[in-house]
């Protein structure tokens, strides 16, 4: 919404986030002013902003990788952090490369890996309709295939042995924990997207115990976990057969565990 010669909301705004705790609130009034057509609509979505909801939600966009992409109420939104999970895969791609973002989400992973990598085969799977939905919305533009169902069984046939790079954002939140969470996580997001069970790492021995039948010879499976679950991830890894390791960045406090599957006579 435009500022009139006459009125300038930006100030009114900026402390209205503020009074609601926004501590980019500067940044967020900027972008809540550029999506409102209206004086109501901006009051509508400060109304809203400082009731609690996602400021990716309000914009119908989240930035990520340096990419938009499309969120909707009831989605899990890409964190920054997880750009540092992109950043392995995308080292490990080459143009071609068979990809599958597994529990995908909105599609994040795998839009930003296509977008720093030409050529891709992308695949991704969710079991969420919301996140079904804003991956299909995502994805198209660059060929992506996207299915519903519970983790491989999602998938078709033909892409077993195939895959060269499985990313997983999969949750890792022990469920203990899940209260402790930012309202903005814990009330407006989905709790399958955060409930990793009792240890957090219920979900990645799933994913690990999958993937070796999935995997082409010398893909890499990459699961963002935390640094205490980390351990915990890595023993799934390994005792799926995956030749297994961490890597962990203080910038971007994340932390992926990384599991390769062997070259048959290596």
């Amino acid at each position: 919404m435009p500022a009139s010669p006459e009125f300038d909301p930006l100030p009114a705004t900026v402390a209205a986030l503020r009074r609601a705790g926004c501590v980019f609130a500067e940044e967020e009034a900027r972008l809540l002013l550029a999506a409102a057509g209206t004086p109501e609509e901006l009051a509508e979505l400060v109304r809203r902003r400082a009731a609690g909801l996602p400021l990716e939600v309000l914009l119908g966009w989240a930035e990520f990788c340096g990419v938009r992409v499309a969120v909707e109420p009831g989605v899990f939104v890409p964190r920054r952090r997880t750009e540092f999970l992109v950043r392995q895969a995308v080292a490990r791609a080459r143009p071609g490369s068979v990809v599958l973002d597994l529990c995908c989400g909105t599609g994040a992973l795998g839009m930003a890996m296509a977008a720093a990598v030409g050529g891709l085969e992308l695949h991704a799977a969710d079991i969420d309709p919301v996140a079904l939905r804003c991956a299909a919305r995502n994805l198209a533009p660059v060929g992506g295939q996207v299915y519903a169902g519970d983790l491989y069984d999602a998938l078709p046939g033909a892409l077993r042995g195939r895959i060269e790079i499985l990313v997983a954002n999969a949750p890792y939140v022990p469920t203990g924990a899940i209260e402790l969470m930012p309202p903005e996580a814990r009330l407006h997001e989905p709790r399958i997207a955060l409930d990793g069970g009792p240890d957090g790492v219920e979900v990645h021995r799933r994913v690990a115990a999958g993937a070796p039948r999935w995997l082409a010879p010398g893909g890499c499976l990459l699961i963002e976990t935390g640094e205490e679950q980390a351990v915990h991830t890595v023993a799934a890894m390994t005792a799926a057969g995956l030749a297994s390791h961490t890597v962990h960045s203080e910038e971007w406090s994340c932390t992926v565990a990384v599991g390769t599957l062997s070259v048959v006579g290596t």
